[in-house]
């Protein structure tokens, strides 16, 4: 099932202000078109084809009307009639450390109509000019990681490298992880037991299998509000 994400506190910021009493906020979709180089030599009478340009589908805004949301609401209105250029952030959920930034139009808005219920609908779009910018903040992540009993890691660790295979002699019953992050909290997990350890300290150890196999250890470094890094290291025991 992964590591679903409850959409709610969800925000959009228009020119640096955040748009208030919204209940929907549409992501941005992208779509590459397709141009067609077909021609009478095309192989098996099959159409051919080339991507083209990338467009970035509009960006939809429901929500209450706000009567008092003057430099939220009633700008984006303003921003219609003088076709202003502006800076648009969709912030997911702070767990996610997620945003699209865009620069666009304000394309629609509408104030009404008035519901029995006694509220009134606010909606607008946007269509953005030029490149979206979809960014996910990140861990700091593991600039540095020792295995005990000379173990042999392939390839040499690298801050940006994710997946390791570790060697040691047939002798070695088990190893420990000396890890080294800036930040955050390191969490390893081997043989389905998972332990927090100490930047620059040493792990418990950890038992490997029998002569000639391979032992999986995982280890996740851990921010609030950042997506995670994990690395694996594949610790093999020697024959």
């Amino acid at each position: 099932m992964g590591n679903p994400i409850l959409g709610y506190g969800t925000s959009l910021t228009w020119n640096s202000v955040v748009v208030a009493a919204l209940t929907k906020i549409n992501g941005v979709e992208l779509k590459v078109d397709s141009v067609d180089v077909t021609t009478h030599q095309s192989a098996n009478a099959y159409k051919e084809m080339i991507p083209g340009l990338i467009d970035a589908s509009e960006v939809s805004i429901e929500g209450l009307f706000d009567y008092t949301d003057t430099t939220g609401q009633h700008a984006v209105l303003a921003d219609l009639n003088s076709r202003t250029l502006r800076t648009g952030i969709i912030t997911f959920p702070a767990a996610t450390g997620t945003t699209w930034t865009f620069s666009g139009y304000c394309m629609g808005c509408k104030i009404g109509d008035a519901l029995t219920d006694g509220t009134i609908p606010f909606t607008a779009s946007f269509k953005p000019s030029g490149k979206p910018t979809f960014a996910v903040a990140a861990a700091a992540g593991m600039s540095n990681l020792v295995i005990s009993e000379s173990a042999v890691v392939s390839p040499g660790f690298l801050i940006g490298t994710f997946d390791y295979v570790a060697t040691v002699l047939t002798a070695i019953t088990s190893v420990t992880f000396t890890p080294t992050s800036a930040a955050g909290t390191i969490t390893i997990t081997a043989n389905g037991i998972s332990q927090t350890v100490v930047s620059t300290h040493a792990s418990s150890a950890i038992a490997l299998g029998a002569p000639g196999s391979i032992t999986t250890v995982v280890v996740v470094i851990s921010e609030a509000n950042k997506a995670p890094k994990t690395y694996t290291v594949r610790v093999v025991r020697g024959v």
